[in-house]
């Protein structure tokens, strides 16, 4: 049940302003990117209403369009439940991501200054030491900043636009997994950032590629529950 599913302190508060079904949205999407809410769980609209503050109409509303985005399954008679990605759209979501990250790279390498790689080493030290604290949901947070910081410093603005459209998603795969990439994905950053840093666009490209495809790797072989 969704009472004894959500850990304490996971709800999100609803930020203002906005049209309240659009923070419902974000809300729960958020739940469900940081698997407080787990695939494959019964959302009870009513308890999701009451967790949030808001009355059933606009849980109904995010969650229609949770589901015509692929985040949540409606089904006759039984009601929403988180979708369960399948490990062939896991692996084709995440194959495209190694194709735009890894593109970011060479970018990355060729238009970085000082100020960009300073960034870079501080968002690498923030993920060094929430491994070391073991606080997981800091490491996944502060691995989608650096890879978002990367992908700013490309400058490619179509670029970022299309890997914003798989962000979330990679969150959702990477935070299964991310106790287990541990400390080794944070030495890949700092491989990453010595390329960029020396602008060998070939040698960022190659690092990106070969970081992405492990966690990739990483996630099909993750144990099942």
């Amino acid at each position: 049940m969704l009472s004894t599913g959500l850990p304490q302190g996971s709800v999100p508060k609803l930020e203002r302003p906005g049209p309240l079904r659009d923070r419902v949205y974000e809300a729960l999407l958020e739940l469900i990117t940081t698997r407080a809410l787990q695939p494959g769980q019964h959302l009870v609209e009513s308890e999701l209403a009451g967790h949030l503050g808001v009355s059933r109409q606009p849980v109904r509303e995010a969650l229609q369009r949770l589901n015509t985005e692929g985040w949540v399954d409606l089904r006759p008679a039984q009601g929403a439940f988180v979708h369960e990605p399948t490990e062939a759209e896991a692996d084709q979501l995440l194959t495209v991501r190694t194709l735009l990250e890894a593109e970011a790279a060479r970018l990355a390498a060729a238009n970085t200054g000082t100020s960009g790689i300073a960034a870079l080493e501080k968002l690498c030290a923030e993920g060094e030491e929430a491994v070391a604290a073991d606080d997981v949901d800091a490491a996944v947070a502060t691995n989608a900043r650096f890879h978002a910081k990367v992908m700013a410093l490309a400058g490619n603005t179509v670029l970022a636009e299309l890997a914003a459209q798989v962000d979330r998603r990679v969150r959702w795969y990477y935070t299964p997994v991310a106790r287990q990439r541990g400390r080794q994905s944070w030495i890949e950053h700092r491989d990453l950032i010595a390329a960029i840093a020396a602008r060998d666009e070939q040698r960022a490209t190659d690092v990106m590629r070969a970081h992405t495809e492990h966690t990739r790797r990483t996630y099909h072989a993750r144990p099942r529950d």
